[in-house]
Order: structure tokens, then C-alpha cells, then sequence
């Protein structure tokens, strides 16, 4: 693969101008494509639902950048799960239990986020500079298959975003979705997708 240097950061530039002002993206994860957008905007995030046409009912995630920033979205995490993250090297989705500063159409019935930690270099870069965290689902109508590489993504999510992601469109690289865990109130982990 040549130099993409400057290609990522183009891209990074480009998309915090487009998740500053309310819009989505297109853009790879450290999983699948993904779609995004600023994560504390409702309208934004009522956006990807309507291009998903996705029910409200089914949450999506956020991706943060540190481990740290996790305190600033849930309520009293239990702390077998900082140690669970820091055993893990798979891209693992958490579900917390009593979020926080987060629009109500992105938690769940019950009050939980799903939060995934990323280390994919773009991912990670992008939410630092935008300080906040951003969404992530699957970049597909409801129903239909997941995008694992950008060729797979259909021309209806693409011209539904405001911005795709030029970065990694020619990584055929294997990827999967993430592992999904909950942990108990005693600190007991539950696998929901392995």
C-alpha cells in the first residue's frame, strides 16, 4: 500500500468540518465501515437512523479514544471492566449501565450505552481532535448485509453521508465485527457476541 499520510489526514480534516456542523460520515473502524457522527448531537444521530432506516428502539454505539473518557459517559462503571480492556487486544463493544451527556435517542430503554474503546489509527485521531465521541453502526440499510470493506457499502449509504472517507478504500484487509460484553453490577462478565 503507498503513502496515505496525507490522504488521512485530509480525510481527518475534512471530517471534523462535516462533524462539527451536525453532518454524518462514512469511515472506516477498527471493525467494519462504519457510519458517524458527532455522538452528543440528537439530530445527527436521528440522521443515521433515517438513512439506516433503523428503528430508535435499536441503539447504536459510540467509539471513544482513551479509557479515561469512558467517566465522562456512564455513571460508575465497575472497575472489572477497566481491567477486562486492558487484557483485550479485539475491538470489544462494552455495554454500560446509567450514561451520561448523551442525546436520549441514543441510549438504550434502559438506560445503557454500548462503548468501544478504538486503537485503529484514523478512528482514534478523529476523536481526539473532536474531542467527543463519535457514533459508529454498521454501514448498511437495516437488514442488509454488513460492509466489511468499502466496496460492499451500497451507493444508497454513500450518497447518504455527508462526507466518505477516502482512507482505507482499498484495504482488503480481514475484519469482523466487535466482541459484546456486559458486566454485572458484581463485576461479572456476560459475552453477548463472542
Amino acid at each position: 500500500m503507498k503513502n496515505e499520510q496525507p490522504l488521512f489526514l485530509e480525510d481527518v480534516e475534512a471530517c471534523l468540518q462535516v462533524l462539527r456542523r451536525g453532518g454524518i460520515i462514512l469511515y472506516p473502524t477498527d471493525t467494519i465501515w462504519g457510519i458517524g457522527c458527532d455522538a452528543t448531537l440528537a439530530d445527527a444521530v436521528q440522521r443515521i437512523y433515517m438513512l439506516k432506516q433503523r428503528p430508535a428502539s435499536k441503539s447504536m454505539i459510540i467509539l471513544l479514544a482513551d479509557e479515561r473518557d469512558i467517566l465522562q459517559y456512564v455513571a460508575d462503571p465497575h472497575p472489572h471492566i477497566f481491567d477486562y480492556l486492558k487484557t483485550t487486544d479485539r475491538p470489544t463493544t462494552v455495554i454500560y449501565e446509567h450514561a451520561l451527556h448523551l442525546p436520549e435517542n441514543l441510549i438504550n430503554e434502559d438506560g445503557s450505552i454500548a462503548i468501544r474503546i478504538v486503537k485503529e489509527p484514523f478512528c482514534k485521531t478523529l476523536i481526539k481532535r473532536l474531542r467527543k465521541p463519535l457514533v459508529s453502526t454498521s454501514a448498511n440499510v437495516s437488514g442488509a448485509p454488513s460492509p466489511a470493506h468499502f466496496h460492499e457499502v451500497s451507493d444508497v449509504i454513500k450518497q447518504g453521508v455527508d462526507y466518505v472517507v477516502r482512507y482505507r478504500q482499498d484495504d482488503f484487509s480481514p475484519s469482523r465485527p466487535s466482541r459484546i460484553v456486559k458486566f454485572t453490577t458484581d463485576g461479572q462478565m456476560i459475552v453477548i457476541r463472542p
